[in-house]
Parts: structure tokens; sequence; C-alpha cells
């Protein structure tokens, strides 16, 4: 599975950014994640969501992001509001199946004014 993760950008604190993360072949049998990896710090989870559809979201965005997916279109979504300059980081997109995991080039997402 080939993963194309988009979507980051510069955004200004309180503001919102989509990811998107699209697959080369079907995700129905994939538990989907978006990882995050500050400067100097280690790649940490930042949301999952499982082929059934039920999500986990890190304390850190709980209440701010939603993932999402869509099976048709192989693809699933990182949408993030209320933006803070902490979520500066480069967003990898994962994807788990049958043992296997597979990763996405990143995209960067800047919170800054």
């Amino acid at each position: 599975v080939q993963l194309q993760a988009s979507g980051g950008g510069l955004v200004q604190p309180g503001g919102s950014l989509r990811l998107s993360c699209a697959a080369s072949g079907s995700i129905r049998d994939t538990v989907m994640g978006w990882y995050r990896q500050a400067p100097g710090k280690q790649r940490e989870l930042v949301a999952r969501i499982t082929s059934g559809g039920i999500t986990y979201l890190a304390d850190p965005v709980k209440g701010r992001f939603t993932i999402s997916r869509d099976n048709a279109k192989n693809t699933v979504y990182l949408q993030m509001n209320s933006l803070k300059p902490e979520d500066t980081a480069v967003y990898y997109c994962n994807a788990k199946r049958w043992g296997e995991t597979y990763w996405g080039q990143g995209t960067l997402v800047t919170v800054s004014s």
C-alpha cells in the first residue's frame, strides 16, 4: 500500500486545516492513522480509525481534531480545528493491515502568526 498525504501548510493560531491521505489500494480492512513529529521530538500518534469506523484521538487534540475515512475513495482525513502553535509538526499517514505497517510521506503543518 502506498500512501500519499496532502493538505499541510501554514495557518494562523485558531485556524483550520484538513489533511488527506490517499491510498493506492483498498483500505476497507485497514486501520488508518495519523502521527506527527515535531522538531526534536519523537513521532506520536494523533488519531486512528478502525475499519469499522471506531476512532481514537490523542488527549492533546480531543475536541479539536476529527479523523474520518471514505473507503470508496481509499482516503482518510484529519480535520484540524482550533490549531495551536504546539500542533506544528510533520504529519504522517499510517496504515496497518494483516500485520504489516505502511507509512506515507509527511506533510508539514505550521501554526504561526
